[in-house]
């Protein structure tokens, strides 16, 4: 009786131990596998993505760019690399929503390989652990085309990137308005108060935290409260930012009678102020893209009498990115699909397709690469990029974003 106790006892250890072995090489392996990217070289990485999918997910907004993602970006990243993109419209609240619920939930294998994200989400989400990285130093396209010491790529948002994030493209803030309608170009902030006051009711801006709304105001801050200097290094602390920003609130609280609705309300967002202008219920519209008026003639949405224009101090620039999140299911195909994004074939196809001011520098390119930039045509209605480029101002830190829109909600509407 004894011996068959002990024998039990002894089957019971060994199955334990063997369950035991069995998880710990269960663990192993799955380190293994979330960890091995980081060993691979850029050819691995791509023989290990062949046949696999990637999932892109970012503002699924604008036409223009989806089709081009579909139609040209999705075939050449299955021609070259055998990897199918599945492009997933989302905000990008959502998508970081949607991350840390997997994160929270210890999901290894996540849904998210690639994110359009840039700002404050960007650093929110890295500070946040949501974020794969660095990943840009293994990607050859970085390197070999991209200013790597420009602050553009290093900076996001005056937030320091540290590889992270690999550029996607440029943006820069540009108003335009119908010549045929509206003949006077404010060149500065105080032509563009006398502007709204002759064309009463026929301008307007989206209502912040609209990303074109929020950087009208940041750039009547730049142009009412003596540049962009004193805020690169200020806290956001909301006494100390209120107190900054105190001439532009004026300003704009002065401006709100002569705006659509007498500034009462705002429209809720840049689509809708780019329908208005379209219709011909607004004189001017601004945005994001500097040379969206082209594609807007091109296509018939904007009057063929629109024309882009900047204040004389400058307008802010800033960079978009793609990031790859912490728990990416396919970090691999994630980071060659980024460096194809970078290649200056892409970026060139992006230039005449889309009108997105590429992120290769001019520089590094060779002469035929030169030959495929400087042979598209940016269309009617735009600003050279040379003059575009060189009024371009830094974006304020991501830390102060969030306060001016919240100053903004509490100061200007309805006043």
């Amino acid at each position: 009786m004894k011996k068959k106790i002990l024998s039990v006892l002894l089957a019971t250890t060994m199955t334990l131990s063997l369950a035991a072995c069995s998880s710990n090489s269960s663990k192993d392996s799955s380190d293994k596998k979330n960890s091995k990217v980081e060993e691979m070289s850029f050819d691995d990485m791509k023989k290990e993505a062949k046949g696999s999918t990637v999932t892109f997910y970012g503002w699924g907004g604008d036409e223009v760019l989806n089709k081009w993602l579909d139609d040209v970006f999705a075939p050449d990243m299955k021609e070259k690399y055998d990897i199918k993109m599945e492009r997933v419209p989302m905000d990008i609240d959502q998508i970081l929503s949607q991350l840390s619920g997997e994160m929270e939930a210890n999901k290894k294998d996540g849904d998210i390989d690639m994110i359009w994200i840039n700002g404050e989400n960007f650093k929110s989400a890295k500070e946040k652990n949501m974020l794969y990285g660095p990943f840009t130093d293994k990607l050859p396209n970085f390197s070999k085309y991209i200013d790597t010491k420009s602050e553009d790529v290093n900076y996001d948002f005056a937030y320091p990137i540290k590889g992270y994030e690999a550029p996607y493209g440029k943006a820069q803030f540009v108003f335009m308005k119908d010549n045929a309608a509206a003949k006077e170009t404010p060149k500065n902030a105080e032509e563009f108060l006398e502007f709204c006051k002759k064309y009463k009711g026929k301008v307007t801006y989206p209502k912040l935290p609209d990303f074109t709304g929020s950087v009208f105001v940041r750039n009547i801050i730049y142009e009412t409260c003596g540049g962009y200097e004193q805020f690169m290094d200020m806290k956001a602390d909301k006494a100390t930012v209120k107190k900054a920003i105190q001439p532009a609130l004026d300003y704009l609280k002065k401006l709100n009678p002569y705006l659509w609705n007498g500034g009462k309300s705002f429209p809720d967002s840049s689509t809708k102020c780019e329908k208005m202008y379209s219709d011909g219920e607004l004189v001017m519209y601004m945005t994001y893209g500097a040379y969206d008026a082209a594609v807007g003639i091109d296509n018939g949405t904007y009057p063929k009498t629109t024309q882009t224009f900047q204040f004389d101090k400058g307008t802010i620039g800033n960079t978009n990115f793609m990031a790859i999140a912490a728990n990416s299911a396919n970090k691999a195909g994630a980071m060659v699909a980024i460096n194809e994004m970078m290649s200056p074939e892409i970026q060139a196809s992006r230039y005449k397709e889309m009108k997105t001011l590429p992120v290769v520098s001019y520089d590094k390119l060779s002469d035929d690469q030169k030959k495929e930039f400087d042979n598209v045509d940016l269309g009617k209605g735009v600003i050279a990029q040379d003059e575009l480029l060189s009024k371009r101002l830094p974006e304020m830190p991501a830390q102060l974003v969030p306060v001016i829109e919240e100053i903004w909600q509490e100061e200007v509407v309805g006043k």
